[in-house]
């Protein structure tokens, strides 16, 4: 597996994130509301918020990690680290993303450090 593979699939995983948080939002909120203006502010609670708040994440990391894999093939500095380093980031974020979604706050936390030390060792390997 290479490192673009694993941006594919993750952009995959970023897609299901959304998907669920527009149906936990579609059942708390409404179809009505989600596709009217949304002049009226409403939240979501509960696993829906989580989702919401895990969504805005995964894209803050794939922020991070595409430009990471970029530059990586870019460089043509491809190794045996950087594929880890992408696999790595990419099962910390399978496994971020459920743990946030049902609270598990202790391995969230260490998911989401590995996938970050994850794409800061791709950036040092282009270096």
């Amino acid at each position: 597996m290479t490192e673009v593979t694993v941006l594919v699939l993750y952009g995959f995983l970023v897609i299901v994130t959304l998907l669920l948080q527009a149906t936990g939002a579609m059942t708390q909120l409404g179809m009505g509301y989600l596709l009217g203006s949304r002049d009226e502010g409403r939240t979501v609670e509960g696993i829906a918020a989580r989702l919401e708040r895990a969504l805005n994440n995964s894209i803050t990391a794939m922020v991070l990690f595409a430009p990471a894999v970029l530059l990586v093939v870019v460089t043509d500095s491809s190794n045996n680290q950087t594929v880890l380093a992408a696999q790595a980031f990419l099962i910390a974020r399978l496994v971020y993303l459920p743990s946030y979604a049902f609270g598990i706050t202790g391995i969230r936390s260490l998911a989401w450090t590995t996938g970050l030390l994850a794409t800061a060792l791709m950036y040092f390997q282009v270096l």
